[in-house]
């Protein structure tokens, strides 16, 4: 069953490119372009892992990363912050409330593809392991 990602991007284009990118390796792809759309959809139908931006129209992206992060059901769910803020403040903040990578833009889809892969690797053993422990 293909792995399922969000990507929450408000840029119509960023979320057409990503789209693109993990679709044609075989990735069920779905978008939101709203913090609070995505909070709805990850509610309705817990995805795999969630590309982030953070420069949304509502709640930014730290803030929804944190609020994920917070939620027992969720918050194993890794998020890749993807944005144009790349101080070291921002990474910072950014693992702070939770997430699991931080990519600034522009990306090299290689580096992009290769995170991915890897957290969802990375998922995949440690779900792995708890159905172990919990049989």
């Amino acid at each position: 069953m293909p792995k399922k990602i969000l990507i929450v991007e408000d840029d119509e284009s960023v979320l057409k490119l990503e789209s693109i990118l993990l679709s044609t390796k075989g990735y069920l792809v779905y978008g939101a372009t709203t913090g609070v759309a995505a909070l709805n959809d990850i509610a309705a139908d817990h995805p795999d892992l969630i590309i982030l931006d953070i420069m949304l129209p509502d709640l930014d992206g730290f803030e929804v990363c944190r609020r994920i992060k917070m939620n027992p059901v969720t918050r194993h769910i890794p998020i890749v912050l993807l944005s144009a803020r790349n101080t070291s403040k921002d990474v910072s903040h950014g693992k702070q409330v939770g997430c699991d990578q931080y990519i600034t833009k522009p990306f090299k889809s290689s580096k992009f593809m290769d995170a991915i892969k890897l957290l969802l690797e990375k998922d995949e053993l440690h779900s792995k392991r708890q159905g172990m422990l919990h049989s």
